[in-house]
């Protein structure tokens, strides 16, 4: 027998499990937990069936072109409300003769237990997504017939993902989901969970959580048990049940490689400490009140780059660069070497170390947190991959108006814990004199993503939604900004000083379409940031929208390098900082050529106070180090006024 190395150490472990109960206790205390195993459900098969039985005699008739068998219980279900009505034997043999799907182990295994071998198995994780994918592959849909045997509830986006590929389906209800008929074990679980009594939540059925919420509403303890559930570590056996989940508003922080209860209660016991650790540094942070201590005080507050923000007079331009720690790098190339990026992302500590390298080695005057504009799409319903080679990609693209609706409200910043550690860790390990600043990506742009999937020249499928139906349009956009106004402001409870919100892809609207579809929705994430918190706001690509990204009330108006600097400052007014705007570019030129360029910047500006030097956009990958430290160097030197 393998040896058990991870170990829940006497953490209390709840599951829901109905028939596998004993399985779960014995799994978890196995890997060193404390279980409170409490039955949540029970199928209820339908009395007389009369669509079953229908269904039954369109199989033998010839009636139905292909069979998906979603789950074990329900093609058991499936026969014995038949059996009585169809020759068994006839109806098996009709089966046998189509082509027939199932979605996993269990309903694989009640077809062979009556003779029957499927003809197609949807790979794990088994969920709606790899049925479709498989489908796609295997077996063609278009203008066939298919019965699709439902979990107990219907399943909106496979059945309109087989409507898409031109399949008619014909759905059959074979039983319902009930509370257990002994609701005492789970009211006791629901008890512990609310006094804090639970430290990790295992979920393996989307019922399991819908029976639990359905009790605590029965018990008008439904917001108990939702805030309680965000302290635990909720642990999910596969994407089907983080997606239930997600919808839910509950973050999902554990899931398995493998959809299974073993790998489940696994990678719990691996990771369960840790994350609890985090959750209550983030519940301490978020909860905290306001300090009695004048930021005043704080020696980032009269910092070259805050005075700048404030448009206070400084004795030197101080410059910070986007991407400023990056794949030109050796330090930060050695440490994406042992891990994805998005694992890099996920990692605090590892963030706040390429940060401070960077600034240590650079000398700029301001540290922008590590991370990434997509990973608040997760716990959004988006599913996020950074391809290799490829970048960022969304698996799960918002095509329709009717997509909008998977698009998930982030109630709160939990789920993205780890970004708010990387703020507290970041600013903890900054000198105190250098301000830290959060970011997050802009509504349109994160649409844009959302919409498109990954990038694009074209914005094709995102002007589409945009144009044709503006009231989904605008649905997204509220969605988006409520979920960027929680995530900032978490950012600066966390330590934060400055917020950016980038708009990398704008530049593809026209001033009278940012106006109309964004302005407004800019306004309102800018003023519903912590008061006094310095807001940047920068887009790329079009300078005829920098008069509009001011006019949605930010402190500083960042600038790309498609104008001069001077003439973007009239257009956007005294009353605003500015930040840029040298071309990134200019880093792979000689230093005769950095130091012209960035003199010209310079002498735009012009001395004017709230200028931040800045490029126009990140560094390029290219970039040698040392220009990258000689253009800090240049800046200071060229603007001291001491």
């Amino acid at each position: 027998m393998a040896t058990v190395k991870s170990s829940f150490e006497q953490l209390r472990v709840a599951s829901f499990e109905s028939r596998r109960g004993a399985e779960m206790a014995s799994l978890i205390e196995k890997f060193g937990g404390q279980a409170f195993v409490s039955p949540s459900m029970r199928e209820v098969p339908l009395d007389e069936n009369r669509d079953a039985i229908d269904f039954a005699n369109h199989v033998i008739t010839g009636q139905i072109d292909a069979v998906i068998f979603m789950t074990g219980v329900g093609f058991q279900h499936l026969m014995k409300a038949v059996e009585r009505h169809v020759d068994r034997q006839q109806f098996l043999n009709a089966l046998s003769d189509i082509p027939t799907i199932v979605r996993g182990p269990k309903p694989l295994a009640a077809m062979k237990a009556e003779g029957l071998t499927p003809g197609i198995r949807v790979p794990e994780p088994n969920t709606w997504r790899e049925l479709l994918q498989t489908l796609d592959v295997e077996f063609p849909i278009a203008n066939l017939k298919i019965g699709l045997q439902e979990y107990g509830v219907p399943n909106p986006s496979l059945i309109a993902g087989l409507e898409a590929r031109g399949a008619e389906v014909i759905q059959l209800h074979v039983y319902d989901w009930d509370l257990p008929l002994d609701t005492q074990p789970l009211a006791k679980n629901l008890e512990r969970i609310i006094r804090g009594d639970i430290d990790v939540a295992m979920f393996t059925s989307a019922n399991q959580l819908t029976h639990l919420l359905k009790l605590a509403e029965q018990q008008r303890r439904k917001e108990e048990l939702m805030a309680a559930l965000r302290t635990v570590v909720i642990a999910s056996v596969g994407p089907t049940m983080s997606e239930r989940l997600r919808e839910n508003g509950l973050p999902v922080d554990v899931e398995p490689v493998h959809p299974k209860m073993g790998p489940l209660v696994a990678a719990a016991a691996e990771k369960s400490h840790d994350i609890l650790v985090r959750k209550k540094q983030v519940r301490a942070v978020l909860s905290a009140s306001t300090p009695n201590i004048d930021p005043r005080t704080a020696k980032w507050y009269n910092s070259p780059f805050m005075k700048a923000c404030r448009r206070e007079p400084t004795d030197v331009t101080p410059i910070w660069m986007m991407r400023q720690a990056g794949r030109y790098m050796a330090e930060y190339r050695e440490v994406r070497a042992k891990t994805t990026f998005l694992e890099l992302c996920k990692n605090p500590q590892l963030c706040s170390e390429v940060m401070c390298t960077a600034v240590t080695k650079l000398g700029v005057d301001a540290a922008i947190i590590f991370s990434d504009l997509l990973p608040i799409l997760e716990p959004m319903g988006l599913d996020l991959e950074y391809a290799q080679g490829e970048g960022p990609v969304i698996h799960n693209p918002v095509r329709e108006s009717a997509d909008v609706d998977r698009v998930l409200e982030l109630e709160s910043a939990e789920s993205l814990h780890y970004v708010m550690e990387t703020v507290r860790q970041t600013r903890a390990d900054m000198p105190e004199h250098i301000p830290v600043i959060g970011f997050a990506g802009a509504p349109f742009t994160l649409a844009s993503y959302a919409i498109e999937g990954g990038a694009s020249r074209t914005y094709l499928h995102t002007k589409t939604l945009m144009y044709r139906d503006p009231d989904a349009w605008r649905a997204l956009m509220e969605r988006l900004v409520r979920a960027i106004t929680v995530y900032l402001n978490a950012q600066i409870a966390a330590g934060a000083q400055c917020v950016q919100i980038f708009d990398s892809w704008a530049g593809c609207l026209s001033p009278a379409d940012y106006r109309r579809y964004l302005l407004p929705h800019m306004k309102e994430i800018i003023g519903g940031i912590t008061p006094g918190t310095p807001i940047i706001n920068f887009a790329t690509g079009n300078p005829a929208l920098l008069p509009l990204l001011a006019e949605a009330g930010p402190a500083v108006v960042g600038v790309d390098w498609r104008i001069g600097l001077a003439d973007a400052w009239n257009t956007i007014g005294e009353n605003f900082a500015v930040q840029g705007n040298l071309d990134p570019v200019t880093l792979l030129a000689d230093p005769i050529e950095i130091r012209r360029r960035a003199k010209e910047v310079l002498d735009q500006a012009a001395g004017r106070p709230g200028h931040i030097f800045n490029l126009g956009h990140g560094i390029l990958q290219q970039t040698p180090v040392d220009n990258a430290i000689a253009l800090v160097d240049m800046v200071h030197e060229m603007s001291s006024k001491k």
